[in-house]
């Protein structure tokens, strides 16, 4: 039975629709006929403990000419028969931390949350990844500069970042005796930020690999995103090459490791970072690469994940 997906997103106006997996999941729900609503931005209230949205139908078309049409805002309550996909990119602010409280209120009156908004305040996307230290490089989070400074030392090669970027942004290689350490470290703590070293993994030079995770369960295939020209980070954001692969015996494992828990935590959809063979984070705010992996391999991602977000609704 069709039901309504409430999609709660960066202004969609200002997609890229060839790389956006929002639009993959809005495509996918309304050829499924489910009803298509866009919170507008601002949009998440609390009215006398119930949970609102200032709501527009939207249409949603594979032409980059004119990708969406919208309707006539509304104001709609939270509640059973909803699908509401928690899209916003990060910072993971106080205003972000704020919507997912109020779509905690959303879940408890009976609404479907994509992810689960408690895991969306618990995984730190860099921190989340430490849960399960048998995936990961040698890592060390601290604000001791002399402390991260050591680390660098002991091996030789580190990647130091804060832990609220996204995109490759402010992202360092430093290696041990490199002058510039001290004036990268004073950037990164600033007045007592947090920061995150991890020993350098050469494998980056053969990508950085996006495992996705539907309900605990890995797809057949990852998005290796490559490093180009002189530049160290894969990301996309940053220039990195995206070149499909299936998943290796090491993602698997990974896969196994990080997925029952992502499964029990109601983390839907999840997109874990693999470098060489290791677990680099866990992306639970709106993983991306669904639209070029479905491209380059004839799948349709989004539709794995509509079949379990009708299951669950079904009951």
């Amino acid at each position: 039975m069709p039901f309504d997906v409430i999609v709660v997103m960066d202004p969609i106006g200002s997609i890229k629709i060839a790389k956006d997996t929002t639009f993959a999941m809005l495509l996918e729900a309304q050829r499924r006929g489910h009803r298509l609503h866009y919170v507008l931005p601002g949009g998440l209230s609390l009215r006398g403990g119930e949970a609102w949205a200032r709501t527009a139908p939207l249409a949603v078309k594979d032409d980059k000419a004119g990708w969406f049409t919208l309707g006539e805002p509304v104001d709609q309550r939270f509640g059973p028969g909803q699908a509401v996909l928690m899209r916003k990119d990060p910072p993971v602010d106080s205003e972000y931390l704020y919507d997912t409280h109020i779509l905690s209120v959303a879940q408890a009156a009976g609404a479907l949350l994509v992810n689960d908004p408690q895991g969306l305040r618990d995984f730190n996307e860099k921190l989340a990844a430490l849960l399960f230290p048998q995936c990961c490089p040698p890592t060390l989070v601290s604000r001791d500069a002399a402390a991260l400074k050591a680390f660098v030392h002991e091996h030789g090669e580190a990647v130091l970042k804060p832990l609220d970027g996204m995109g490759g942004r402010s992202i360092f290689r430093v290696r041990a005796g490199d002058p510039n350490t001290n004036v990268i470290l004073e950037t990164l703590i600033g007045s007592g930020r947090q920061t995150l070293a991890q020993r350098f993994i050469p494998g980056i030079k053969d990508g950085d690999k996006r495992v996705l995770l539907v309900d605990g369960e890995p797809v057949d295939y990852a998005l290796a995103r490559i490093p180009q020209g002189d530049e160290f980070r894969g990301n996309l954001a940053a220039g990195g090459r995206g070149e499909g692969r299936p998943l290796s015996e090491r993602d698997r494992w990974i896969a196994s490791q990080v997925g029952p828990e992502m499964q029990r935590r109601g983390m839907l959809f999840v997109g874990l970072d693999v470098i060489g063979d290791y677990l680099t984070e866990v992306n639970v705010t709106s993983p991306t690469c669904v639209r070029e992996l479905d491209a380059q391999f004839g799948l349709n991602i989004a539709s794995q994940l509509f079949d379990v977000i009708e299951r669950k609704l079904a009951g």
